[in-house]
């Protein structure tokens, strides 16, 4: 059932005036996701039209943005990425770590976005597998993914990166599976400092190779000294690395995977209204228990604050480290079964594609809504606007 209101609601009716008002401020990756957003399953893409076999009613069914930033567009994709991750998972229990970086990172990254959040996930992933290859932590070799969101509930820019961690790793030898202790696995304080340390190190690496750029209030971090004060100011606060109650088993991390790899700055079923050109939506302070709220805010704001966490081209929020590493993961995934003395699960069978989307989704494609019989192709719709598929963004 499609949402009462979405996000394409409030493009397709500010859209164009957040544009003629900001436009010369835009990136094209912005351009691009209002675009695509307004398209998504509209005339303008395309698609193409069916009819049921039994009682004859006919639907148009309109191609999809693709765009990794579209509310309406994750479905699909996220159900595909977790039937790859089922077949990763181990019998041991999983971890959830959090690595959130503060106020002041946060603003120079959003002016360089691809340079820092590289460096956050650099950071994070040298961060968890140095402190689990230390004998007095760990004493393993772990594998991780690790997930890159940057809002918080009420739509602010909040960096920071959810990674899932198997609870231990195969030791320096590769002849033993080494087991965290239960209900823990590596300390947050560690964590933290370290954390703070080798981010800082990579920001200020990056500084002098020139890669950082400073504008607006942020300009007079271009000077060396000014630069150098604001990374001793960083060094004396606290970096909040935080350490989630261990997952029940596999079911659970998938669960849980299924809320976070492939979530977008806000899902259509949060938003309420649109009226008089303010957006009114859900959203959780957990500053206050986690208790949900209404927030109201104009609808060119809302705009300004969805488009904060548009990303970078090319720029992968999804990644795998140690043992998960994509260069070396089945091969090191056997090893950890071995060790494990667990089989690998059996590959899927293949099938068609509408059976493949009705397994993965739980919603069927090819049945008529009027009588429950099937529907069947009748031919494509050419797109209004051919031009619009260049907006499409699958990453």
């Amino acid at each position: 059932m499609r949402a009462a209101l979405e996000v394409a609601d409030i493009f397709r009716r500010h859209g164009e005036a957040y544009r003629q008002a900001h436009g010369i401020n835009m990136g094209r990756v912005e351009h691009r996701v209002i675009s695509a957003i307004t398209a998504c399953r509209t005339a303008a893409l395309g698609g193409h039209v069916e009819q049921c076999a039994d009682c004859g009613a006919t639907r148009i069914a309109y191609n999809s943005c693709r765009n990794r930033h579209c509310p309406k567009c994750q479905g699909l994709a996220r159900a595909e990425w977790l039937e790859a991750r089922q077949a990763e998972l181990l019998p041991v229990p999983y971890f959830h770590v959090v690595f959130t970086v503060p106020a002041p990172i946060a603003e120079i990254a959003f002016q360089n976005k691809a340079v820092v959040y590289d460096i956050l996930f650099r950071s994070t992933a040298e961060t968890l597998r140095i402190i689990a290859a230390d004998p007095k932590h760990l004493g393993a070799e772990i594998g991780f993914l690790a997930v890159l969101h940057t809002w918080g509930q009420n739509l602010h820019h909040h960096p920071h990166v959810h990674c899932v961690v198997p609870g231990g790793g195969p030791s320096p030898n590769a002849t033993r599976w080494v087991a965290a202790r239960p209900g823990f696995f590596l300390p947050v304080r560690v964590l933290s400092s370290l954390f703070r340390r080798l981010f800082l190190e990579h920001l200020q690496a990056a500084f002098e190779a020139n890669k950082l750029r400073f504008f607006g209030e942020l300009a007079s971090l271009a000077q060396p000294a000014v630069f150098a004060q604001r990374l001793i100011a960083l060094r004396r606060l606290d970096w909040v690395v935080y350490a989630k109650p261990p997952f029940g088993g596999p079911a659970q991390v998938l669960a849980y995977l299924g809320r976070y790899t492939h979530r977008v700055a806000i899902a259509n079923s949060r938003l309420i209204d649109l009226d008089d050109g303010h957006v009114s939506f859900r959203w959780r302070d957990y500053r206050q228990g986690g208790d949900t709220k209404v927030m109201t805010l104009a609808a060119e704001e809302f705009i300004r604050r969805f488009l904060l966490h548009a990303l970078p081209d090319g720029l992968k929020r999804i990644r795998h480290y140690g043992f998960l590493a994509n260069s070396h993961r089945a091969d090191k995934l056997a090893l950890c079964r071995k060790l494990l003395v667990t089989p690998a699960p059996p590959a899927p069978p293949p099938i068609d594609y509408r059976e493949r989307y009705r397994q993965l989704t739980g919603r069927s494609l090819d049945i008529c809504p009027c009588c429950g019989g099937r529907m069947q192709s009748l031919g494509r719709m050419a797109a209004d606007d051919p031009t619009r598929r260049k907006w499409c963004d699958s990453s």
